[in-house]
């Protein structure tokens, strides 16, 4: 880990343009968030506040949770998301729906009105992307049966999700070639993969060659992620994901999530993974 560090921090030394990370937001190729439940205010307008203090662009907010019934549906809630941002000078930047590894969207029906939704949410934040969680209870690898549900719901869903230019992004355990599968089965550009290189890292699949190999009109955004490390001291080498952005030409937000280590506080851990991010990323 302490070598990958090193190699890490000359690599970084190297990279030009430095300038870059004093862009306005809205000038960068990258603008640089969190998710909420990352930051410890999950269904929190306060997530802004934090945000400002860790130097993000944005924050990635969750739809909210059954208990809530999903509360970002409310006019009211949604106002309080665009003050609490503005108030900041920050971004809502994107919207998950994280409840769906508990309350799976390949067998619950309750999900399908939660999709739908959020695309109207969506709209209403200013935000395109909305991430479909597909982890424990949700999980689809094996199960061919969940996958043929899902490829239905988001086949009824999709059109909705055009006519919006809301993209609906796919975040799960499957390699890009299964991925891809569901996408060409969907058959609409509203359906995208969201792509975390920590989990696909986990599972063994070669992250680079995926990303190359979904490109950028399949990828709809990024996790960046270490479970139990900072960014640039685990097992991703961000380095090399970068250089697999430029070659599909990525451009838009990219979601820190996770990356603090045993022990260490979220704020001081999240203002280094920001300045490690903005300096791969100049």
């Amino acid at each position: 880990m302490l070598r990958r560090s090193v190699l890490s921090a000359a690599a970084l030394a190297a990279v030009p343009n430095l300038a870059a990370l004093f862009a306005a937001p809205d000038k960068r190729r990258f603008k640089i968030g969190a998710c909420d439940w990352s930051i410890n205010k999950m269904c929190d307008p306060a997530a802004f506040d934090v945000a400002k203090q860790i130097g993000l662009d944005g924050v990635q907010v969750s739809l909210g949770t059954e208990a809530n019934g999903m509360h970002l549906r409310k006019p009211e809630m949604q106002q309080a998301y665009r003050d609490a941002a503005k108030k900041v000078g920050l971004e809502n930047a994107s919207l998950a729906i994280g409840e769906m590894n508990s309350v799976p969207y390949k067998s619950d029906p309750r999900t399908i009105e939660w999709v739908s939704d959020s695309i109207d949410v969506c709209k209403a934040l200013g935000v395109r992307v909305v991430l479909l969680a597909f982890f424990s209870k949700g999980d689809l690898c094996d199960d061919k049966p969940g996958v043929n549900e899902v490829v239905k719901r988001l086949r009824a869903v999709a059109p909705k999700a055009e006519k919006a230019e809301v993209v609906l992004g796919i975040e799960s355990w499957l390699s890009a070639g299964e991925h891809l599968d569901i996408l060409k089965r969907v058959g609409s550009k509203a359906v995208q993969v969201y792509y975390d290189v920590c989990n696909s890292t986990d599972r063994g699949y070669d992250i680079c060659k995926e990303i190359r190999q979904l490109g950028s009109r399949r990828i709809c955004e990024f996790h960046f992620k270490e479970n139990g490390a900072l960014l640039g001291q685990g097992n991703v080498d961000f380095v090399k994901v970068r250089a697999a952005l430029d070659d599909i030409g990525y451009r838009g937000w990219i979601q820190i999530e996770s990356a603090v280590p045993p022990g260490a506080q979220m704020l001081e851990s999240y203002q280094a993974n920001v300045k490690f991010v903005r300096k791969v990323l100049s």
